[in-house]
This record gives structure tokens, sequence and C-alpha cells, in this order.
């Protein structure tokens, strides 16, 4: 099968950790060991999350005074190579020789008037109490939320339009090799006026939405959502929290999921399987193989024999 892979910040680095060389090794590490068993099976594309790396360039960026800060679509590249590097050599270490890894830099364009840029709201960075976030908001005139019991800095999240360099990335599938692009929901680019000019924009790309839209257009069979949770939950870390199973594109809409965690992944995959009549699954990186034997996770499907909230 083919199989898009969209693997989650959180899954390569922690909530709780430090954003260390050491740690995201650690965890990368981790992934693969789980990634190569399943690529061994299958044809696969890796995406991959770049929130709290992106978010800790930016900081050392900032502190750097004597040279302007890069863009946010400098440092999501810069991102995509650090990432893609690590993933590509763990992967590289444990399939066939024979196996080619390849990570692709990859551009997405976006549309350069989308209210997404007026109204942040995509999470990068480390967590911060209150008073930090307000300091560092006052300091460095970011935009602040919340984030589960803490604070982070939000940017701009346009939608994802068009992933650019998809010949690329069909050429080196179809002669057999595991493909990792649109790291961090790919490079932003946007169009200046009607003429064919791309330029960088200032923004960070969902990861999942990118991914659920890279599927559609390779044709993928499945599109797995992994993370650092078991599956979506309805009435998430209240007594009657509880996780749904198999699951319908249709019955998913009728839920409020957050904006800045579960809901893009929710949409996600809504989108392909309404748009392709394929499989979506999200759940934890530790359980893939039970994803995609439809064992784990939240499967979301056309036909699915369970409503929201089936365990």
């Amino acid at each position: 099968m083919k199989l898009v892979v969209a693997l989650g910040g959180n899954a390569l680095l922690r909530r709780d950790q430090l954003p260390t060389a050491v740690n995201q090794l650690e965890n990368i590490r981790r992934a693969a060991a789980q990634l190569a068993r399943v690529a061994a099976e299958h044809d696969l594309v890796l995406t991959h999350g770049n929130g709290p790396q992106v978010g800790l360039l930016a900081l050392q960026a900032a502190a750097y005074e004597k040279v302007e800060a890069y863009p946010l679509d400098v440092l999501g590249a810069q991102t995509d190579g650090m990432i893609g590097y690590l993933l590509e050599q763990e992967l590289a270490n444990l399939l066939p020789a024979t196996r080619a890894v390849t990570t692709l830099i990859t551009r997405v364009e976006v549309d350069a008037n989308d209210p997404a840029f007026q109204h942040p709201g995509k999470p990068i960075g480390p967590v911060y109490s209150k008073a930090e976030s307000e300091r560092v908001a006052s300091e460095r005139g970011w935009t602040m939320a919340a984030d589960g019991a803490g604070f982070r800095r939000v940017v701009a999240s346009p939608l994802p339009l068009r992933v650019l360099g998809l010949q690329a990335i069909r050429w080196l599938l179809e002669h057999g090799a595991l493909v990792i692009a649109a790291g961090g929901g790919g490079i932003p680019v946007a169009r200046a006026g009607d003429g064919p000019a791309l330029h960088g924009v200032e923004a960070v790309i969902d990861k999942d939405l990118c991914s659920s839209l890279l599927a559609r257009e390779l044709q993928a069979d499945v599109l797995l959502i992994v993370t650092d949770v078991a599956a979506v939950y309805l009435d998430w870390g209240q007594p009657t929290q509880r996780a749904i199973g198999k699951v319908t594109p249709q019955a998913l809409a009728e839920h409020d999921f957050a904006a800045g965690s579960m809901g893009p992944k929710v949409d996600a995959a809504r989108a392909f399987v309404l748009a392709t009549g394929q499989r979506a699954v999200i759940g934890s990186l530790d359980q893939i193989e039970g994803m995609l034997a439809g064992r784990a996770g939240t499967q979301v499907g056309l036909a699915s024999a369970g409503g929201a909230g089936t365990p």
C-alpha cells in the first residue's frame, strides 16, 4: 500500500522535554524503529511537524541583535533540513542498504490574502507560564495564546493550496524510495499578484492539513496521523473523557476539537477520507502497526461500523 505518515512534532519532542539535540535524537531513533517496520512492507511518504524546533530557532535568531532575525519561511526550511537529516539517517540505519531514503525540502503555496495572516493561531516554540509569556510578548512583540496549562507563541497558519515538487516525490516513490517531504507543513510561499513568481511568507503551515493535501495528490491508500496520544477523545481532560474508535467524517464534524492541537488533525483526516474514500487514522506512534491494521487509534472511514465515542 501507499502510505502518507504525518509524524507530529510532539512525537519527536515530548511536551515536558527541553528541545536539546540529545532529546530530539533519542525520540527520532524511537520513531524510526516504529516507522522502519511499516516502511519494510509499504511505500511510504513521511511528513513531520516542526513547531517546537522552529520556535526555538526563532528565539535564537531574536537573541542575536546585530542581524535582523530570519523570517519564518527560512527558519522552516532550516528545520526541514535538520529534522529530515536525522530521520533519514536513523531510518537508513535500520532499512536495507538497497532501500533509498530521501529528504526533500518542499515548498507549499498559500494565498497571500489568507485571513490567517490577520489572526495568528499556530502554536510554535516552548511552553511558558503566564508571567513568562507576558514578558516575552512585551520584549519580542509576539502574539501569545493559551496552550493547555501554559502559553505559547502563535503565528499565522494559512491553508495549503498546492504542494510543489509532486513530480519528484512521485518519481522517487516509483523507484522504491522512502520519501521525507513537506516537513513542518512545507515552506510557505505565495504569489505576488497574478504573476508566476513566488516568494516566502512569514507563516507556519499546519503539518496535518498539508499532509492531507499531499496524500490526496499522491492517491495514498491510507493517511496515518501519529502523535503522542492514543486516539481522538471526546470530553478531553474531563471525567467523561472517552476515545473515539471507528467513526465517519460526518460524525466527527458534529464535535468541536481544539484548534491548536487535535482540531487540524481531525480536519485533515476528514478531508482526506471525503475526497478519496480511503481511510485515515489518528493515534499514537507506538501503536502505528495496530493503527494500520485497524486495531488502534481513531479509524476514520466512509463505511465505519461505529460512531463517535466507539471504543
